[in-house]
């Protein structure tokens, strides 16, 4: 290995919300403030359940926005309601959001973003 920093964290899980175009900016800031880094938007299409039209079975493309956040375990349950909330996922249609537990993430972090163990 090189002499570069690596810090590995093991509780962390990815908080993906795929919403309506246009309410991205929202979710992430709202998982930000309720203690998420950052987070990385993306664009995706597809079509909804919602979106269905005729009989014919025709599912026009419809954009979305996909948010992914990195979540210490111990924030995770605030910041993915926070981000529902934000969707407005308590609407039909609106998007959705899932959360998925990471066996390990590898960065090179500031010192002031580096966990303390116990001691």
């Amino acid at each position: 290995m090189s002499s570069r920093d690596l810090t590995v964290l093991t509780d962390v899980v990815l908080i993906t919300c795929v919403i309506r175009r246009g309410a991205g900016d929202d979710v992430a800031r709202a998982a930000q403030e309720a203690g998420a880094r950052g987070a990385v938007m993306q664009l995706g299409r597809g079509p909804g359940v919602q979106d269905r039209l005729g009989v014919a079975g025709l599912f026009p493309d419809t954009e979305k926005e996909i948010v992914h956040v990195l979540a210490a375990t111990e924030q995770a349950q605030q910041v993915f309601e926070r981000m529902f909330a934000a969707g407005g996922l308590d609407t039909p249609g609106a998007g959705f959001i899932y959360a998925t537990p990471l066996e390990k993430v590898a960065a090179c972090l500031p010192p002031d973003a580096v966990p303390k163990g116990d001691g």
